[in-house]
C-alpha cells in the first residue's frame, strides 16, 4: 500500500514537472527551430540538417525532464533556466553544423562566432540571475553541461576548420573523459568548492577557440594559442584531480 502511494506521488510529480517544463520546452524548439533556419540560410546544408537539430533537442528535453526533480515545487523553470534555455536554442543548432560537415565560407565563420558570443554572453546573465533569485542543483547542472558541450561543439569546429590538428577536439573532451573516469573512481565524482580559477578557465577556452575560428587568424597562431588553453585546461583538471584524490578521501 505504501508503495503503491509512492508510486502515485511519483507519477503525480512527473506530470507536474511536464506541466511545468512542458510550454518552455515547446518554445525553446521554436527558438531553436528559428537558429536552425537562419543556419541553412548561411550554410549549404542538406535535409537532414532539421532532424538531426531536432533530434539533439529531444536528447536536451529529456535530459531537463529526468534531471528535473519531482515536485520541482516552482511555478515555472524560472528565468535563469530559460536564459540557459534560449542558449541551448543556440548551441544546439551550431551542433547540427559539426554534424554536417559542410564547406564554411568567411562569412559562416564570423557567424558562428556571432552566435557563439551570443550564448557565451548569455551564459554570464544565467549566473547573473541564479545567484540573484538563488540557485539550484538542476540550473547548475543545466548551466554546466550546455557549457561542456559549447566547448565541445567549438573545438570540434577548430578541427574541422583545418588550421589545428586533432589534438584541439580534447579542449570539448576533456570533461566527458574526467566523467567517464568517475566511473571508474567514484572519489572523482565528489562535488568540488566552487573555485573562479575553475570559472575562468572554462571562460578563456571559449573565447580561445573562438579567436582560433577567426578567418583573419592565421593557422600557426590558432594552434600556438589552442595549445596554451589546453595546457591551462589540463593544469585545471590536474589541481581538481588532486584534490579529489587527496588522502582521507572516499574511493
Amino acid at each position: 500500500m505504501i508503495q503503491l502511494s509512492r508510486e502515485c506521488s511519483d507519477d503525480q510529480g512527473w506530470q507536474a514537472n511536464v506541466r511545468l517544463a512542458g510550454p518552455d520546452l515547446a518554445a525553446g524548439l521554436l527558438a531553436t527551430l528559428a537558429t536552425a533556419c537562419l543556419n541553412t540560410w548561411v550554410f549549404d546544408l542538406s535535409n537532414g540538417y532539421f532532424l538531426e537539430v531536432g533530434f539533439l533537442y529531444v536528447v536536451m528535453a529529456g535530459f531537463v525532464l529526468v534531471s528535473l526533480p519531482l515536485s520541482f515545487g516552482a511555478l515555472d523553470l524560472g528565468i535563469a533556466n530559460r536564459v540557459t534555455l534560449g542558449r541551448a536554442a543556440l548551441v544546439l543548432p551550431l551542433a547540427g553544423v559539426t554534424i554536417q560537415t559542410p564547406v564554411i565560407s568567411v562569412i559562416g565563420y564570423w557567424w558562428i562566432i556571432l552566435v557563439a558570443t551570443v550564448a557565451m554572453i548569455l551564459d554570464g546573465v544565467d549566473g547573473w540571475v541564479a545567484r540573484r533569485r538563488g540557485p539550484t542543483v538542476f540550473g547548475a547542472r543545466f548551466d554546466m553541461e550546455l557549457d561542456a558541450l559549447l566547448l565541445l561543439v567549438l573545438s570540434v569546429m577548430v578541427w574541422q576548420s583545418g588550421k589545428v590538428g586533432l589534438w584541439v577536439m580534447l579542449i570539448g573532451v576533456l570533461r566527458y573523459l574526467f566523467v567517464a573516469a568517475s566511473w571508474l573512481r567514484p572519489s572523482l565524482a565528489a562535488e568540488l568548492p566552487a573555485s573562479r580559477r575553475r570559472k575562468t578557465i572554462c571562460v578563456v577556452q571559449g573565447v580561445v577557440l573562438l579567436v582560433c575560428l577567426g578567418p583573419i587568424i592565421p593557422a600557426t597562431m590558432a594552434s600556438i594559442i589552442a595549445f596554451v588553453a589546453l595546457a591551462m585546461l589540463v593544469s585545471s583538471f590536474a589541481v581538481d584531480v588532486r584534490w579529489l584524490l587527496r588522502p582521507g578521501q572516499r574511493c
